[in-house]
């Protein structure tokens, strides 16, 4: 599952996430409305419970990214455009 919690600092998160255009993203990610929806790295369920999270992330400009995501509107859209570091680690 990908449980997701944005992370107030920087300091804090495991990885440091830009929002992007989809043609400059690594990542297109759908965003799920339950735990049982999230799977793989590419379906987020963003919590808000810290503890809950499988992983940490804060929210930054796309020249300081581990990472760059564009949020899409399907399921069936989501998933990896670019070869990444990331890739099967950011889900259980």
């Amino acid at each position: 599952m990908a449980r997701i919690y944005q992370a107030a600092s920087m300091g804090e998160a495991r990885i440091r996430v830009a929002i992007v255009s989809r043609g400059d993203a690594d990542l297109l990610v759908h965003r799920v409305a339950s735990w049982g929806l999230a799977h793989g790295d590419a379906h987020w369920f963003i919590t808000r419970n810290k503890q809950d999270a499988d992983f940490l992330i804060f929210f930054t400009s796309p020249g300081m990214a581990d990472l760059k995501i564009c949020f899409v509107d399907s399921q069936g859209e989501a998933g990896w455009q670019k070869e990444s570091r990331y890739k099967g680690r950011l889900a259980r």
